[in-house]
């Protein structure tokens, strides 16, 4: 249950973001259009329920704000989930900087479990064998120490004194991104030497673009070059890792409410002429 202060923090904190983006781009009229689906299901993964959620329909179909608003929507889930999880853990933080010392060894292990990654087969369950290996490797004394340093979307630190690193990004990652987000994840585990016991790393999307469930989702790259099973945390997986079952909804329906509210303000003060 989200406490009613932290409703009203990140209230506040989205009626800021909407009239930033009203600020940023002023009055005008654009006729470039874009669909999003407004149904639960969507095969192609077109369903987007926050920005169904604080965006009027008309402005959703506007493709050059849509894919502003795309951009920034990120971030709102990354304070968002920082503002709740303080409420259940004991800190909360975004842009969290982990540094640290890695060997020459662990670098080149990173270097062919991504490789492994790369070729996209029987990578389902892998993720937790590939962090031992790196955490075997790291706690190995070796001459050669390199300094390294990662920066996570949002760290938390549980009350059992485990720690959960982040990525939030897009749920429809390409190729490119699976890899890299699997080696700064890797990394975080290499740099801190210690596994899933008190070390916990996920790709976390906000939502699910193809559905409510888990067997919905349909990205062939998370697919093929994650392990989707263990590495990555889907919509309410995420949410409820943060502020405990119920979070997702709880969530949406707050930006409902504020995309409710400022819907009439957003259409006005942009002047789209609709």
């Amino acid at each position: 249950m989200i406490k009613k202060q932290t409703r009203s923090e990140i209230k506040g904190y989205l009626e800021g973001f909407i009239q930033g983006l009203i600020n940023e781009h002023g009055k005008g009229t654009v006729t470039q259009k874009t669909t999003v689906g407004n149904e639960p299901y969507s095969k192609n993964g077109e369903y987007k329920p926050f920005h169904m959620a604080l965006l009027p329909p008309e402005i959703i179909r506007i493709n050059k704000f849509e894919r502003s608003f795309s951009t920034k929507l990120g971030t709102t889930f990354e304070e968002v989930a920082k503002l709740i999880a303080k409420q259940y853990h004991k800190t909360a933080e975004r842009g969290y900087r982990i540094e640290g010392t890695v060997s020459n060894n662990t670098l080149s292990k990173i270097e062919k479990i991504v490789d492994k990654f790369n070729t996209g087969k029987n990578l389902q369950g892998y993720y937790r064998k590939a962090v031992s290996d790196i955490v075997k490797t790291s706690k190995k004394s070796s001459r050669k120490e390199n300094k390294r340093k990662r920066i996570a979307d949002l760290y938390i630190l549980g009350k059992n004194s485990r720690e959960y690193y982040f990525e939030i990004k897009s749920p429809k990652p390409n190729k490119g991104q699976c890899l890299e987000a699997l080696e700064r994840l890797l990394m975080i585990h290499a740099i801190k030497k210690q596994g899933p016991s008190k070390v916990n790393t996920f790709y976390a999307m906000a939502y699910n673009p193809y559905g409510a469930k888990r067997s919905d989702y349909k990205h062939s790259f998370v697919k093929n070059y994650m392990d989707i099973n263990k590495q990555v945390l889907i919509g309410e997986e995420f949410w409820g890792l943060v502020g405990g079952r119920g979070t997702y909804k709880e969530v949406l329906k707050i930006y409902q409410k504020v995309g409710k509210e400022k819907g009439p303000d957003l259409m006005d003060q942009l002047a789209l002429g609709y």
